[in-house]
């Protein structure tokens, strides 16, 4: 395994930076291809991420041959008329977000059997959303030896409220419904941008989805689906990590083509800490102030404060002037990446979901442990700016969702390297 050394305490990240597509839009995207009986679809601008190799390979393994062109970042499902029915746990174990495989399996087969779903510990992410979903569509549900069973002869449309707007439920019961017979209206649905990247490839692809960014999604049942082209959104979280990057730094980077509205909640916490935005004709610069100013954050579904961010926010919160505070609402296990930052300096006070965090801008370099995806990216950022050296390990974590992310930094003025870890950490 690798791991990551940082020397901080001196860095202003300065110049520009091109974000990759979406990690959290391309895993459904891949699932989606699934539906179509016929024709390829191609998708393009698909970040170079050990999630997407998980996820074509489960895709392949389930009958769309999967052609990934690395070079052009460009995908090629080639549709079967036939696929499996049930996804194994060597493939399903490694990522939590492989269940969405559910839906378009159910869809096409009429019978789904997928293994419980593994991923990054960050709390329990239970399914049973998922899952009443399709028992509201007619779908009978079991579990068996740690696989979940479903059987329908028939999806048939429903009207079903989320009890909350699950961003993972929102896409499965979408993709289930695009081949259900009859008309699916989804209320409570997740609003976040990547529902709306899954519906513009489903309508492509031959469905009928109208609603996706709201609330309230209505999906018309077709009968057939097929092959489409489509780009890959860019990724907001990716996106957001380096607007907190510059804002930590005092740097002063530019965000290629940067989406700002996917981002709204960050750029408005981070312009309260002081931090300037300008929009240019290329994308959105990002000027950090002398020093940032302590601010309070409360993580909320889409369109607020999203809990990607909550770790690298953080990480900015740590080094601003006075007490911040940061309350986790989505996942109630996601402050581990605090109890590294403490071997760091870090002074924080934790009481069940809130987190009481003082500033301090004589943070040290120390040796750290990634706890999740979000994690690993805020503690490279936090050894940006804290004296001396900093050694990150479990960069399986990272690699699930930043492409080249020591090598983008570098090139913006990190003093950062990426070697082998031979004290042999995992």
């Amino acid at each position: 395994m690798d791991k990551i050394i940082v020397k901080g305490g001196q860095t202003k990240l300065q110049g520009e930076v091109e974000i990759e597509g979406a990690k959290n839009a391309v895993l459904p995207l891949l699932a989606a291809t699934l539906l179509a009986s016929k024709g390829e679809v191609v998708l393009t601008n698909v970040p170079i991420l050990s999630d997407v190799f998980m996820m074509n390979n489960l895709v392949d393994h389930l009958g769309t041959s999967i052609s990934f062109d690395q070079e052009a970042k460009k995908i090629i499902a080639k549709a079967n008329s036939e696929i499996k029915t049930t996804a194994p746990y060597e493939y399903v174990s490694k990522m939590r977000a492989s269940i969405v495989v559910m839906g378009p399996i159910l869809a096409r087969n009429g019978q789904a059997r997928v293994s419980m779903p593994g991923g990054c510990s960050i709390g329990s992410r239970p399914i049973d959303l998922h899952l009443r979903g399709f028992e509201q569509m007619g779908a009978t549900i079991t579990q068996n030896a740690g696989y979940i069973e479903a059987k329908a002869d028939k999806l048939k449309g429903a009207h079903i409220y989320l009890d909350f707007p699950s961003v993972g439920a929102t896409q499965n019961l979408i993709l289930a419904a695009t081949l259900a017979e009859g008309v699916t209206t989804l209320e409570n649905a997740a609003r976040e941008p990547e529902i709306v990247d899954l519906a513009n490839l489903l309508n492509k692809m031959g469905a009928n989805v109208k609603g996706a960014g709201t609330d309230t999604i209505i999906i018309k049942g077709v009968e057939k689906m097929h092959g489409a082209k489509h780009s890959v959104v860019q990724d907001r979280i990716e996106a957001g990590t380096f607007m907190v990057a510059a804002a930590m730094t005092q740097g002063d980077v530019l965000i290629k083509d940067a989406i700002a509205e996917h981002n709204r909640p960050l750029i408005s916490k981070l312009s309260e800490m002081g931090v300037n935005f300008t929009q240019e004709e290329t994308g959105l610069r990002v000027v950090g102030p002398e020093k940032l100013k302590a601010t309070s954050v409360k993580t909320l579904p889409h369109p607020g404060f999203p809990t990607d961010m909550q770790s690298q926010m953080a990480a900015a919160q740590a080094i601003a002037a006075g007490e911040s505070v940061m309350v986790e609402t989505v996942f109630e296990n996601r402050f581990k990446h605090l109890e590294e930052m403490r071997r760091m300096g870090l002074e924080v006070d934790i009481t069940r979901n809130t987190a009481l965090i003082q500033g301090n801008s004589n943070l040290q370099g120390a040796a750290v442990k990634s706890t999740d995806l979000r994690a690993s990216a805020a503690l490279i950022l936090l050894g940006l700016v804290a004296k001396g050296q900093t050694t990150v390990r479990r960069l399986s974590h990272l690699d699930r969702g930043y492409y080249k992310f020591h090598e983008k930094l570098k090139a913006l003025g990190a003093d950062i390297v990426r070697v082998k870890d031979e004290d042999g950490e995992e």
